[in-house]
């Protein structure tokens, strides 16, 4: 059976990693497989002591998303991959990789996958994760501070010069392409309930095939 694929997108601290969770505790797990684009960036050149990396990470070209649409043409042919490992600590993508096998389903995770028309005509189900922009903010501050070693005065001026510009360029027109929108995220569970109905339909008519 071809693997069918899912977009899960929206801006900087949506709630994308929190939706992906509770559509996997619905679903056999062991059945299905989450790739998150943030895995395909390129190497940042090397910042300055105390100083915010010199790459846009907001920016569509920031990533080797042509290396994502081969392992996910891959992944539907029935084919494993080895996704790339990226360490926000330094900024750099890491000599490791971790195996996705060709499951039933594929979560594609992350702010642009709508960006990329050849990434987007891959997936079957294309969803935006609409969160307000104060709670987008606060998430991925505590998360910059707390995983990934950041200082709040960083995390600020990323947002302000980068992540704020790109979201309105990129991720908030992005969401025209969406099969689906959930606002509020996680929190909606209605909406959440409906997208797991409509996978699991998906899968048993493509089981009877």
């Amino acid at each position: 059976m071809k693997s069918l694929i899912i977009g899960i997108a929206g801006g900087s601290g949506a709630g994308k990693t929190s939706v992906t969770r509770r559509i996997l505790e619905s679903l056999d797990a062991t059945r299905v497989s989450v790739i998150p684009h943030d895995a395909y960036y390129y190497d940042s050149p090397s910042p300055q002591s105390g100083s915010l990396p010199q790459m846009n990470f907001d920016h569509p070209d920031s990533l080797e998303t042509s290396l994502l649409v081969e392992h996910i043409r891959s992944l539907r042919s029935g084919k494993p991959v080895d996704v790339p490992v990226y360490d926000f600590a330094s900024y750099h993508r890491t000599n490791k990789t971790f195996r996705v096998d060709a499951t039933d389903v594929i979560i594609i995770e992350g702010i642009l996958i709508f960006v990329s028309r050849e990434l987007r005509e891959l997936m079957d189900i294309k969803i935006y994760i609409d969160t307000d922009a104060d709670e987008r903010v606060l998430r991925r501050l505590k998360r910059d501070v707390r995983e990934r070693g950041r200082t709040v005065e960083s995390v600020m001026e990323q947002y302000l010069t980068t992540v704020k510009p790109m979201h309105l360029e990129f991720v908030e027109p992005s969401k025209r392409w969406a099969d689906i929108i959930i606002p509020r995220g996680v929190d909606n569970a209605v909406a959440i309930d409906m997208v797991v109905t409509k996978i699991k339909s998906l899968l048993e008519a493509r089981r009877a095939e």
